[in-house]
């Protein structure tokens, strides 16, 4: 097929058939068939909740457009729409180019195809789990606060330039001595990139929700509203209380216990794969909130 009206059209398909009727032409063309959909569908769900998703929406559009314009004889119009499709590629790659990087890095480090590096992974997660928990345990008691900001799939390089470029391994020790008061560095949050504390002091952008207790001021503000822009997790020690809380894709979970910090950590940031189990601690803390808000 070499244009997307003949996806519509019978005879094509009839003519595609005909040159299929051996059973292993038909075999392949199954296959053939499957691979393009897995990839297909692989893509959605990799782009899902980024940035990039707009663009695959706007993609969409245009490929409807063109097809629409094609069935109508609307020559000018799909003259137009092919310009743009055809530039448009290059523009989004510039545009989309942070976007696009990380993709593949992810990819890269998914497939581990020519390297084994599985079990390296989950050994710095874990150390950086323990960072995590030991430098909060340790602010969290003498009332220190703090905001973390752990990049996923979606980059935070817009956020990051705005910070202190540190470039540094993620240990409890740093962390802590990065948010002690009256520090040249203690002031923003501090941007986890890859397996680096990459900024501190960086800007977020506030939540304009009118949900949020006044109670919580603008470093839970912050946290909040960074959630709602990407799909990247934030930890919060209030200085106020010291009380520990997380936010994730818009969601506020405030006041966690040290056993609800850590289980939360390892099913984000360690068994990412079990989904079952996430999704069951996050319909926990859900429903912890919701008791507190009747309170």
């Amino acid at each position: 097929m070499n244009d997307f009206n003949q996806i519509f059209n019978l005879q094509s398909w009839q003519e595609i058939i005909q040159l299929n009727l051996t059973p292993w032409r038909l075999f392949i063309a199954i296959v053939d068939i499957s691979l393009i959909t897995f990839l297909i569908y692989s893509a959605l769900r990799s782009v899902q909740g980024t940035k990039l998703m707009t663009l695959v929406r706007g993609v969409l559009l245009f490929i409807m457009l063109k097809i629409i314009s094609g069935w109508l004889g609307l020559g000018t119009f799909e003259w137009l729409l092919n310009q743009v499709i055809t530039y448009g590629v290059i523009a989004a790659v510039i545009v989309f180019q942070p976007e696009i990087r990380r993709g593949l890095e992810s990819l890269g480090r998914t497939t581990n195809i020519f390297s084994f590096s599985l079990s390296d992974d989950k050994q710095k997660q874990s150390s950086h789990i323990k960072a995590y928990e030991k430098s909060f345990d340790y602010m969290s008691e003498r009332r220190i606060g703090a905001l973390i900001v752990i990049e996923q799939s979606q980059t935070l390089e817009e956020y990051i330039s705005t910070g202190i470029k540190l470039d540094a391994d993620i240990t409890a020790e740093l962390l802590i001595n990065i948010f002690i008061p009256n520090t040249p560095l203690h002031d923003g949050a501090v941007i986890i990139q890859g397996d680096k504390i990459a900024v501190t002091s960086a800007y977020l952008p506030l939540t304009e929700s009118s949900t949020i207790s006044k109670e919580f001021g603008t470093r839970h503000r912050a946290a909040i509203g960074i959630s709602e822009l990407s799909d990247a997790i934030t930890l919060i020690v209030s200085e106020e209380t010291g009380a520990i809380s997380i936010t994730q894709n818009g969601e506020f979970y405030p006041d966690l216990s040290k056993s609800e910090f850590h289980d939360f950590l390892i099913k984000n940031l360690e068994d990412t794969t079990k989904t079952s189990k996430r999704d069951k601690l996050l319909k926990k803390l859900k429903t912890k909130r919701g008791q507190a808000n009747e309170k």
